[in-house]
């Protein structure tokens, strides 16, 4: 009996993170870099390349991400400003660099 209650446990907590979406990276700040010189970030409304660019990010800047999910061939990732904070949007993960 006690051996059922916990498969069933398990069972139940796997799929509970695996419909929880993507994983939460938490408030962990990242710099932007590798952009082509001359060129900046695009910090975009939304995950991907179709949605309204909000602000261009040079290299250097530093954002807080808040989640990153795969959306096609990209990992998006939500981001804020360090500086301005309400400054929020998507930007491509492979632009960004752990502090």
């Amino acid at each position: 009996m006690l051996r059922i209650m916990v498969c069933a446990l398990v069972a139940g907590t796997l799929a509970a993170c695996e419909s929880a979406g993507p994983i939460a990276v938490g408030q962990a700040r990242y710099e932007v870099s590798g952009v082509e010189e001359g060129d900046m970030l695009k910090l975009r409304a939304g995950p991907g390349t179709g949605y309204t660019i909000k602000a261009g990010l040079p290299n250097g800047t530093v954002v807080r991400v808040k989640e990153c999910s795969r959306i096609g061939g990209t990992r998006w990732c939500e981001v804020a400003l360090d500086r301005t904070p309400t400054m929020t949007g998507y930007v491509s993960q492979t632009y960004l660099t752990r502090l």
